[in-house]
């Protein structure tokens, strides 16, 4: 910005003169009956007075665009005014000749106010001449509509476009100003940026992009001349319109002419470019997460969309943070993966369309930064039209009977992050993660066995007569999915076959309340109010027995956050969508950085994600796996891995997630309209959820190393071990009791071994040696026949592997 000198005698003659004749022609134009007057110089006289002393200027809405996370692949543009401003080097010489040469001659010669313009429009208006003129510059122009977009009230909208000498005067005497404070070359650039080019093309850059799909840098004369035509009637000179379509071409060479009259172009040059056809792209600028670059993306766009809204750093009221958004002129690289999110785009909708009522949703998170890496469900992110639907009648018979249509295929509601009415989806025993990690928060090792009957009688109390009940009783009493699931289990043995009987005693054992706010701290949110209340003390957290088989509902991307946080060793991160926001001026907002912090030790996590290898068919760091409820995901991702399945009670939901270090996948599957569906949701089927997680982590790692899981150590693994006493050939009661008094817990073997010890003895136990303080000893009972029974150091447990979805 540079001030230049003006003559003070030559600006204030200047003003003086427009504001005698001010009047007259706004007067003469309006009314020329009352030209001659005085009445309109009288009235330009009385506001010199008033006139601001200078021009503060807004600036204007701008568009904001959003970039996936390689900073350049497009992935949404949002906008109030379709707008970008752009420098002087960066608008073609063309348009800035067309621009002048279209409506003023002299931009460069006079002070900001034209006297001979003034004066040619007074004579032009008295003469009665079909067209008024208004005497206007560039300069005045700009001041116009800098006035417009600087009001803070639509009073004020009105004043500086009203027909009336005031504003006449008001902007001669700013136009002064502003030609002193600012170069040519600034205010016509200014001019351009704000100019409306119709087609809700407002300035130069989305004009250019619009009309013709190019930057203003690149346009040719005959465009250059378009545009600069069209500013003074957007709408009647609009070439996209039958009607506009020939007023736009004979503005266009209208200013061909005078670019030829003002020697800026030769006469060929004008020939050449009147002779051009005119064609013009009409493309509008795709505006909201409905009119995404790929038509898949739009929830994670949706979700980016909410997360601004909800930033205080943005305003102090959601319709603040909207309109800084839509009209901010902001670059934000979101943290959108490319190539994860195409790979999740491709994985849910494989076999499973759009109009099924099965919502198949995955998202991916990045554990330690909390960087959301892909959403995506089968559904189009589309506004269904309520005067042609798409969408069916909900599958829920009580919404169908009053003729409310369902999610699908169509839907904008945040089905995978929740919020607007969507509470989540119960998960199933991919919540057996939080009781392990309070058990491990409080000391009780991987190893740690418990004797898992076919049926657990807990002491959780529960409406007697509920199925969840045990007979005759009020007490919860939990079954496995499989007969064969029962025996003496540790952690890793467990986790792996899904083992509802050992979770529940262990939650019991550690206290419901202290598995609850162990979810907590890794991201669960209790969205419904029945489970907001039901995780306070108030509403009974300690007795609800059924927390760790997962009929808590929660989200997809929740549910992949609470994994990534043991991924990253313990550090949580709230989910973000983005990575960088730059201003219109290329500076950073610090607002974009990950926000973490330590919630669970870094030995607990990493215990926890050894026995969360077990269920998807890779290794722990101590061998300890047998079974795995989604054995192939190691084989397809491979790479090292973690993870769970989860289902509930008439498969009514299914669940997986699926994790690397660099990747968290969760997916769940359910009906988003009924909660109680008489649909199954699948495991690994090629409909079900297992494809569509493992699929989209295998796609999102192609490219990337396998890094593998650090292991635990210490006693976090065996915990305290104790020698085992030998009671062999001792009576059953007699070991019973002694093992009792050394601190295990003790079963006794309904399977008799062949021994040297007498009949009905003990033969042995298992473990024999040492275990961990307080764990299960196995008595085998001896049927004698002489042979000294191999008994193994450690119980493995059960490898059979139970259905789908445990």
């Amino acid at each position: 910005m540079r001030k230049r000198d003006h003559n003070v005698f030559t600006n204030a003659a200047s003003l003086l003169i427009c504001g005698l004749l001010a009047g007259v022609v706004v007067a003469a134009a309006a009314f020329p009956a009352v030209a001659m007057s005085g009445l309109a110089a009288k009235a330009g006289a009385e506001t010199f007075g008033a006139l601001p002393k200078e021009l503060t200027v807004a600036r204007a809405p701008q568009i904001s665009y959003l970039l996936a996370s390689d900073n350049k692949t497009p992935l949404a543009t949002l906008y109030d005014e379709n707008r970008r401003d752009v420098k002087f080097a960066d608008i073609s010489p063309n348009m800035l000749k067309a621009i002048i040469a279209a409506e003023d001659h002299d931009f460069y010669k006079h002070n900001g106010v034209d006297l001979n313009g003034i004066a040619r429009a007074f004579v032009n208006n008295q003469s009665g001449a079909n067209s008024q003129q208004g005497a206007s510059t560039l300069t005045m122009q700009y001041v116009r509509l800098a006035i417009a977009y600087s009001a803070t009230h639509p009073a004020d909208v009105v004043a500086a476009t009203e027909d009336t000498s005031a504003r006449k005067i008001r902007e001669m005497n700013l136009a002064l100003q502003v030609d002193k404070e600012f170069s040519k070359d600034e205010i016509l650039t200014r001019y351009l940026n704000l100019a409306s080019f119709g087609n809700g093309a407002y300035g130069v850059f989305a004009a250019s992009q619009v009309y013709f799909g190019k930057s203003p840098k690149n346009l040719k004369v005959e465009e250059a001349a378009l545009l600069a035509g069209m500013v003074k009637a957007p709408t009647t000179n609009d070439p996209t319109t039958r009607s506009g379509y020939p007023l736009a071409l004979d503005r266009r060479n209208y200013v061909i002419d005078n670019m030829v009259k003002t020697k800026v172009i030769t006469q060929q040059e004008g020939d050449a470019a009147k002779a051009v056809k005119l064609v013009v792209k009409d493309k509008r600028t795709p505006n909201g997460c409905v009119a995404t670059n790929q038509k898949d993306w739009g929830f994670f766009c949706d979700y980016f969309y909410r997360w601004w809204l909800g930033q205080e750093t943005f305003g102090s009221t959601t319709y603040d943070r909207e309109r800084r958004l839509k009209s901010g002129g902001y670059t934000i690289t979101t943290t959108l993966d490319v190539q994860a999110q195409n790979g999740a785009d491709r994985a849910v909708r494989k076999n499973l369309g759009v109009n099924s009522k099965a919502a198949r949703m995955v998202a991916a998170i990045e554990p330690g930064t909390g960087r959301v890496r892909a959403l995506s469900v089968n559904r189009n992110f589309k506004i269904d039209d309520p005067k042609k639907p798409q969408n069916k009648l909900s599958s829920d018979p009580k919404k169908a009977k009053k003729k409310i249509r369902g999610n699908y295929p169509n839907t904008v509601n945040p089905l995978l992050s929740g919020g607007q009415g969507i509470t989540g989806y119960q998960a199933g025993s991919t919540f057996k993660m939080f009781t392990m990690v309070a058990a491990l928060e409080k000391g009780v090792p991987l190893a740690y066995q418990i004797n898992s009957p076919a049926e657990f009688k807990s002491e959780y109390i529960v409406e007697q007569g509920s199925p969840a009940a045990c007979a005759g009783t009020h007490f919860y009493c939990p079954k496995n999915a499989s007969a064969s699931m029962a025996g003496v289990h540790n952690m890793w043995t467990a986790f792996g076959n899904s083992v509802n009987t050992y979770f529940v005693p262990l939650e019991q054992q550690v206290g419901a309340e202290n598995v609850i706010k162990a979810a907590q701290k890794l991201g669960i949110t209790f969205r419904s109010s029945d489970d907001a209340r039901r995780a306070t003390k108030e509403g009974g957290a300690n007795q609800w027995g059924a927390f760790t088989l997962g009929v808590s509902l929660t989200t997809p991307l929740e549910l992949a956050n609470a994994y990534a946080t043991l991924a990253a060793d313990g550090k949580f991160c709230e989910p973000i969508p983005v990575q960088q926001i730059r201003d219109p001026e290329g500076n950073k907002l610090d607002v974009a950085n990950p926000r973490c912090e330590q919630r669970i030790s870094t030995e607990v996590a990493r215990a926890a994600v050894d026995a969360a290898r077990c269920p998807v068919g890779d290794r722990s760091s101590v061998s300890k796996c047998s079974g795995a409820t989604a054995r192939n995901v190691r084989g397809i991702v491979g790479k090292p891995v973690a993870g769970k399945s989860g289902t509930t009670d008439g498969e009514k939901t299914s669940s997986l997630v699926a994790m690397t270090k660099q990747f968290a996948v969760a997916g769940i599957m359910a009906d988003p309209d009924w909660a109680q569906t008489n649909q199954q949701m699948g495991h690994d089927t090629p409909t079900g959820i297992n494809p569509a997680v493992y699929q989209t982590l295998r796609d999102a790692m192609k490219g990337k190393p396998g890094v593998e899981f650090t292991p635990p150590n210490g006693k976090i693994i065996n915990g305290d071990q104790r020698s085992i006493p030998n009671v062999k050939c001792q009576s059953v009661d007699g070991a019973r009791s002694r093992l009792k008094e050394a601190g295990f817990s003790v079963v006794v073997s309904d399977n008799k071994v062949a021994s040297d010890c007498p009949a009905g003895s003990v033969a042995g136990t298992s473990p024999d040696g040492r275990t961990i303080k307080g764990g299960v000893v196995t008595i085998e009972v001896s049927s004698g026949g002489g042979n000294t029974p191999n008994t193994p150091g450690s119980t493995g447990g059960p490898g059979g592997r139970p259905p789908n979805g445990n």
